[in-house]
Order: structure tokens, then sequence, then C-alpha cells
């Protein structure tokens, strides 16, 4: 009878280590992060169409990724100085951010890119609020969908410190 009960709890605890190891790995677990939700930040700051094309096909691999492995993820954008350019249809005339021929010839395939990301896959935008009063834009100019924080790299700063990983495309 003991050995039976011995073989018995050999064979739950290898059952149980089985089970355990098989689970899949993710980002969290690198992390040690208890709420298992990833959260990453873009920056945001340049002015090239192309940059911000690459960043927004790389945004939406990842949280497509994180979708189909049932992950949770909280993933911002926080635009900075030239990064305004991406979060309006205005030109932006006569301040250092106005919008060039580049600019002009992706801006509806870069919007539409962006506001689905912002409404179907929940990526949150951020937008300095210096850069934006610097140059005078009325809020209402902003696509929808665009939250303002006082500062841009304050904003960077508190979620770097509260486990966000940063990515900027180069």
């Amino acid at each position: 009878m003991i050995s039976k009960t011995l073989n018995i709890s050999k064979f739950l605890l290898l059952m149980t280590f089985l089970v355990w190891s098989a689970q899949p790995v993710n980002a969290q677990d690198d992390a040690g992060d208890s709420d298992s939700v990833v959260k990453v930040v873009y920056h945001a700051d340049y002015a090239d169409p192309r940059r911000f094309s690459a960043m927004l096909t790389s945004i939406n691999n990842m949280v497509t990724f994180y979708q189909n492995e049932l992950i949770d993820y909280d993933v911002r954008i926080v635009f900075v100085a030239h990064g305004i350019r991406f979060l309006t249809d205005d030109k932006l005339e006569k301040t250092p951010f106005s919008s060039d021929t580049a600019l002009e010839e992706r801006r509806s395939n870069l919007h539409g890119r962006l506001s689905a990301l912002n409404t179907v896959q929940g990526v949150k935008l951020e937008l300095c609020d210096i850069t934006r009063s610097g140059i005078k834009l009325p809020e209402d100019k902003l696509y929808p969908g665009v939250k303002l924080v006082p500062s841009g790299v304050v904003r960077i700063a508190e979620l770097q410190g509260k486990g966000y990983a940063y990515i900027k495309i180069e």
C-alpha cells in the first residue's frame, strides 16, 4: 500500500511539473510582473514619415502577437516635438514642425493606420502639451483619441519607472 501511495505521489508530482513546464513563456515572466500586463512605450519625436510608418508596423506586429497569444498589453506612443506632425491634418505652417511633400503624400495612410491602432487595438496616444502649446495648435485640431500630457519626456520617464519597456524606432 505504501509503495502505491509513493508511486501515485511521484506520478502527481511529475504531472504537475510537466503541466507547469509546458506553459508558454511570455514577456511578463521575464519581468516578474505580477499584474500580467506587458507594458511598452514608443517614443515619436521625429519628422520622417517612413520612420513613422515603420513604427506603426512594429506596433501592429507587437499587439497582433499579444492578441494571438492572449497576452494583456498596454502599448502607448508618446509624441514629442516633430512627432506632433502625425497627430493632425494641420500643415503646421510657420512652425518648426511644418508639413512637407513626403508627409502630405502619406498623411491619409498614416492617419488611418494610427487611428486603427488606437481605436481597434487599444494603443494609447499621448502628446507633449509643451510641444502643442508652444506652436499654439488648438486642441480641436488633434486627431480623436490623443491625450495631452504636461511633458512628453517626463511622461516617458514616468512610464519607464512603472516598468514600461522603451522603444524608439531608428
